[in-house]
């Protein structure tokens, strides 16, 4: 039985009629035949009412209510058949059910659900040529690595046992391949916006997609292409540090997922770190803003070998940071950092970030290790140029490097060990 006021009722059928007429506008605009900007607001107050004038009885009354929608679009799709006008989509019979039951949401007094479901149907209907011409343009690899992410994610996450095995209690299966779930899933994003972007990726968007895809696989790209074309060495210089740069982005985004009270301590001089690589890649940028490099060709993060790799990579990263700090104390703790970093900083950021959660580690020791770990891909990417790219790119590239990484060390030196807030 609805409990509302009498002034709660009158918003609930203005939000419904504003929902109704949202929808409406747009299936009206679309020509359609079946219900347009005066029939959707009629449905969605119907469903609002039925649902006030129910009291305990609603449930029937919503039940008979779309059965008489469904007997009147029935109706109208007979009329359009015997005009030869039908057309076999479903979209507006779908949208007039839907917008009932948001109408019914309303008067059961979830305004928010309601407001978010119209709205998200209002999108998808007026988004039908750019989501039909997004599946299109997926190729038979892509549309794998959709499936791919849904076995990840969907599939292998939810069976995992949720506890701990082996010495040192850190090692639980469900944890470890969510963080498996959460780097995929950053990586997956950022692909699916370069491939949809396409030929309309700068050098800036270039490098910070990249960053966030893998801004390893992004160096060796760019340097490889200075070997056939020279005159590319200082735009792929600006990309590679982009890339190196948004790493210091995807740290802070992980450590927010997996520790959220550790950025008290980690935000202030990470984004120092930020902030000294973003002036370096605006040095660059301003001299090279209207040049153009051939985009990067990126594999499809969402494979699930390389999923496997990761996950275990971390298991073995989480468990040598359990079984250094247990039997040799925090400093070997850098040097386990300083190695795991040289190919992939994920595994050394998240493990620490778990480490921190379960007290084994304070967070400025926490921070310092990711901080050490960061720079250690540095050096590692600067050696990929080196072997890869030309020594116009390779004395560009150890310059703004050395740059961060002296910037880095300054800050392990001469930061105060207590927690220093921005907030």
């Amino acid at each position: 039985m609805t409990s509302m006021n009498q002034s709660q009722i009158y918003l609930a059928l203005a939000i419904s009629l504003a929902l109704g007429l949202l929808v409406g506008l747009q299936r009206q605009w679309k020509e359609s035949e079946i219900a347009g900007i005066r029939t959707f607001p009629l449905i969605t107050l119907l469903g609002t009412l039925t649902v006030i004038f129910g009291r305990d009885h609603a449930g029937w009354l919503i039940a008979a209510g779309l059965v008489a929608l469904a007997m009147l679009l029935v109706i109208a799709n007979f009329a359009k058949i015997r005009a030869q006008k039908f057309d076999f989509g479903m979209t507006t019979e779908v949208a007039v059910l839907l917008m009932f039951s948001v109408g019914c949401a309303l008067g059961f007094g979830m305004t928010g659900p309601a407001v978010v479901t119209a709205g998200v149907a209002a999108v998808l209907l007026q988004w039908k040529d750019r989501l039909h011409g997004f599946v299109e343009s997926l190729t038979r690899k892509d549309l794998r690595a959709v499936m791919n992410l849904a076995l990840i994610g969907l599939v292998i996450l939810p069976i995992l046992p949720d506890r701990t095995f082996g010495p040192y209690d850190v090692l639980n299966p469900y944890d470890i391949w969510r963080m498996v779930v959460l780097i995929v899933g950053i990586s997956m994003a950022a692909y699916v916006a370069y491939k949809v972007l396409g030929a309309k990726v700068g050098s800036v968007l270039a490098g910070a997609l990249g960053g966030l895809i893998s801004s390893t696989a992004t160096t060796v790209s760019y340097a490889r292409q200075t070997k056939d074309a020279a005159n590319l060495d200082r735009i792929a210089a600006l990309v590679i540090l982009i890339a190196s740069t948004i790493v210091n982005v995807r740290v802070l985004v992980e450590i927010g997922v997996v520790a959220p009270s550790l950025l008290q301590a980690a935000a202030p001089p990470l984004v120092l770190m930020l902030a000294l690589m973003l002036v370096e890649s605006v040095v660059l940028y301003v001299p090279l803003r209207h040049s153009t490099a051939e985009p990067a060709a990126h594999e499809n993060p969402a494979q699930l070998k390389p999923a496997i790799v990761f996950g275990a990579l971390y298991a073995v990263i989480l468990f040598i940071v359990a079984a250094a700090k247990a039997n040799f104390g925090d400093s070997a703790l850098y040097w386990i950092a300083g190695i795991s970093g040289l190919t992939d900083v994920d595994a050394i950021t998240l493990s620490t970030a778990k480490m921190f959660n379960e007290e084994r580690v304070d967070a400025g020791m926490a921070w310092r290790v990711i901080l050490v770990a960061t720079m250690s891909n540095l050096v590692f990417k600067a050696g990929a140029v080196a072997l890869l790219g030309t020594r116009k790119l390779f004395l560009t590239v150890a310059t703004v490097f050395g740059i961060a990484i002296a910037g880095g060390i300054a800050l392990l030196v001469f930061w105060p060990a207590g927690v220093v807030k921005f907030w």
